[in-house]
């Protein structure tokens, strides 16, 4: 978890918007958390390195996997 300033993050926001493709950026006003820069695709990537560690054989792109998991629904 990396947490900065809203100052910190007006005077270097390209580093920490590289940051965020890779964990989550607390912005803080105050010493009060009041925003978070994320990764929009974070919980899609969790899923795919967990279903992975589960069936580490898988050779499927992302799409197969999803149309996969749709027949099945």
């Amino acid at each position: 978890m990396v947490q900065v300033t809203a100052t910190e993050l007006k005077n270097n926001l390209g580093k920490y918007l590289k940051k965020s493709e890779f964990e989550d950026v607390y912005i803080t006003k105050n010493g009060v958390i009041v925003s978070v820069l994320s990764n929009p695709n974070q919980s899609r990537l969790q899923l795919l390195n967990d279903l992975k560690g589960i069936a580490p054989d898988i050779n499927m792109t992302d799409d197969e996997l999803r149309n996969e998991r749709i027949s099945e629904i």
